[in-house]
């Protein structure tokens, strides 16, 4: 058969659209096999994953450890208040101790801390562990030994979750997020169980040692892990210093204080299953220790589910449009287990709630990361685990006493309408990534100066001139108000913007910093982002350029009342 030129060339064009179309269905549906596998795709990266491996593994060590303490202390001293002590010992170092391991975890190596707070487990586990067998716990040592494990995993948590963003690049932070909640909730699932196994076979003391052991996997990973320290040509900082550095730090952040308020919301009325369900089980639903196993097991199904595919439902939503659908999906669970008190409803409930549970958090927790600088992520990952501890604490007193006054399944629907008042409030408060965000460090021009000051002196008076269009008066106003969040967030004790009254044109920038050494940390912690803010602020400097600076060291000795030198 003949075939004209044309004809060739028409079927050689269909052929290329035709492949392209192909090519293009391939790509999406390689697309949605990613959406759909992302959140596991972190475990890719090998350290991450023996790291996930590992604290699996210790996760479940710890949460037989709490049925073991448990036990023990209804042999040691079987009354309610002595019981209920045991989760107030593990809980308190979080209230006491959250911010200052924040601070911790970024004035020291976090590798380090985390190799120290986990030996610090493992010696306590291991301790409690030989004194039961040796039959030596007295009930007061039981609380000591649990307070000392809540001390190591205070000052492991805001490390651990701080470290995130370094095993694994940006754009799967969510991901990593997720799938550590992931084996949290399947540490949950299996660990109470297999810890009821062992204290019945042989005794809460070798439940002690196993969750001793649990912790030599994850030091192994932290010892061989190679992380390339921050190098610093400053003096360390305080830890009272520091914990000042992140409350500036979180208090001019926008972006974080809606987050924290958006977590304490949620927390409140989500704090409903935990503090209720229980009794709302063996009373309302008729329950054994079985059957409420089993609905625990459906919260951790959902929870399991829900971090396996968030980062895809992040991503198609919108992360606020699915804050409010999960909130709601909450309150809708609380409901129905208030209205309709059937075991099988509560146990779609239950997976409801584990699913939001996971979702929310992982998202609030993300949002922080994504939103911190690195040098002070520690912190402000510390102020949300102790915003979130303190608002589920409250929430679980609430609503036990709401119970205590008109019954369980009014609590529960009463939490459900708490959260569907939170939604109409969080409506202000957006959460977000930080997307086209830029928080990697800036390069910053070499300071000249005659005599360098001590680290200690100051404090330090900072002045900046500007001459500028008295028409862009107003629009130049609202940068130098961007700048000046940005001046007090990362040191400024005072900020202040004045206009000569002489000149139209001049303005004076004026801010001042605690110390010399204050001053050269505000400088080391500049961002991509906060170097975009100052250049868009500098931009309306008539003359060009940067506009000129002068850095003022305190010069009055207050004891000697005399100049210094």
């Amino acid at each position: 058969m003949l075939y004209s030129e044309g004809t060739m060339a028409d079927s050689k064009v269909g052929a290329e659209k035709t492949a392209a179309r192909l090519a293009l269905k391939i790509q999406g549906r390689a697309q949605q096999l990613k959406s759909l596998t992302s959140a596991w795709a972190t475990l890719h990266h090998e350290l991450f994953r023996v790291l996930w491996i590992a604290s699996v593994a210790s996760n479940i060590g710890t949460l037989m450890q709490d049925v073991g303490a448990g036990w023990l202390m209804t042999q040691l001293a079987p009354t309610p208040i002595m019981v209920s002590l045991i989760q107030t010992a593990g809980a308190l170092p979080m209230f006491l101790l959250s911010f200052t391991a924040g601070a911790l975890a970024d004035i020291l190596d976090r590798r380090r801390l985390l190799i120290f707070s986990q030996s610090w487990m493992l010696v306590a586990a291991a301790g409690l562990g030989i004194l039961t067998l040796l039959h030596h716990t007295s009930p007061l040592m039981l609380l000591t030994f649990t307070f000392l494990m809540g001390m190591g995993n205070t000052l492991n948590g805001p490390a651990w979750s701080a470290i995130v963003p370094e095993l694994v690049p940006r754009d799967e932070v969510a991901g990593a997020v997720s799938i550590n909640s992931v084996s949290y909730n399947v540490a949950r699932a299996v660990g109470p169980a297999l810890g009821g196994l062992v204290v019945a076979a042989i005794g809460s003391g070798a439940v002690f040692l196993l969750n001793a052991a649990s912790f030599l996997g994850v030091i192994v990973v932290f010892y061989r892990w190679r992380r390339e320290p921050h190098k610093s040509k400053l003096p360390t900082e305080r830890v009272v210093g520091a914990m000042q550095a992140g409350w500036r730090y979180v208090k001019h952040v926008p972006s974080i204080r809606s987050t924290l308020i958006c977590v304490s919301l949620f927390s409140v009325g989500a704090a409903a299953f935990w503090s209720l369900v229980p009794l709302y089980a063996r009373e309302e639903l008729g329950c054994s220790a079985a059957g409420y196993g089993i609905l625990l097991g459906f919260f951790g199904a959902g929870a399991v589910l829900s971090g396996s595919i968030l980062p895809r439902l992040q991503r198609q939503m919108g992360i606020m449009p699915m804050l409010r659908y999960i909130t709601l999906l909450n309150a809708i669970g609380l409901a129905l287990m208030a209205t309709w008190r059937h075991y099988p409803v509560a146990c779609i409930s239950a997976f409801g709630a584990g699913f939001a549970w996971t979702a929310a958090f992982s998202t609030y927790n993300t949002s922080v990361q994504l939103n911190t600088a690195a040098w002070v992520r520690g912190r402000a990952l510390a102020f949300y685990q102790l915003t979130f501890a303190a608002a589920l604490g409250a929430g679980s007193v609430l609503w036990g006493a709401v119970a205590e006054h008109v019954g369980i399944p009014q609590a529960l629907l009463t939490a459900a309408l708490a959260l569907m008042l939170g939604l109409l409030l969080v409506a202000r408060y957006p959460v977000g990534f930080a997307e086209g965000l830029n928080l990697a460090p800036s390069s910053r021009p070499v300071l000249v100066v005659v005599n360098e000051p001590e680290a200690e002196q100051g404090p330090v008076l900072v002045t900046v001139e500007y001459r500028i269009d008295p028409q862009k008066a107003a629009e130049f106003a609202v940068a130098m108000q961007e700048l000046g969040r940005f001046r007090r967030r990362d040191g400024a004790v005072d900020w202040g913007l004045f206009a000569d009254v002489a000149e139209q044109d001049r303005y004076l920038e004026t801010f001042i910093v605690e110390s010399w050494g204050e001053y050269l940390r505000q400088q080391e912690r500049a961002t991509e982002a906060d170097r975009q803010t100052w250049e868009h602020a500098y931009s309306f400097h008539l003359p060009g350029g940067p506009p000129p600076i002068s850095r003022l060291l305190y010069a009055y000795h207050q004891e000697t009342k005399a100049l210094l030198p």
